[in-house]
């Protein structure tokens, strides 16, 4: 097997990511499939458009299995995630790109969110919390 090097890059990027950097990442993923997604619909190229759906339902089931159901928030998170799941399930059905959008947003909203969480983290010193 061929790998490139950005492969492998990102391969090894994966793996010494902290799991608040790994949740970056995902949210990055969704927001670049559902782009390819919503251009894949323009284009009419429904195959790709799939593809690309599928995609994002695979990073929504990774970050709800990756959830801590310990913290009081993670019951919001689950919800929000199923419910954007259920959205791509419909998107995937009426090949719309709107819904897409939707999703989309959510993604952006999260991983902007999660930036500046990680960023008030990482000025906290170790052992405290806000």
């Amino acid at each position: 097997m061929n790998q490139t090097a950005a492969q492998i890059y990102q391969q090894n990027q994966v793996k010494t990511a902290s799991p608040g950097d790994l949740t970056l990442m995902l949210y990055n993923g969704g927001i670049r499939f559902s782009k390819e997604a919503k251009m894949a619909l323009e284009k009419q190229d429904v195959q790709k458009a799939h593809l690309s759906i599928i995609k994002i339902q695979d990073i929504i089931r990774e970050l709800m299995v990756t959830l801590d159901q310990n913290v009081p928030i993670s019951e919001q998170f689950m919800l929000m995630y199923d419910y954007m799941h259920n959205r791509t399930i419909e998107a995937n059905l009426k090949k719309d790109g709107t819904i897409i959008a939707e999703v989309e947003e959510f993604f952006v909203q999260f991983r902007d969110t999660w930036k500046q969480a990680m960023l008030i983290a990482k000025r906290q010193p170790e052992g405290t919390q806000s």
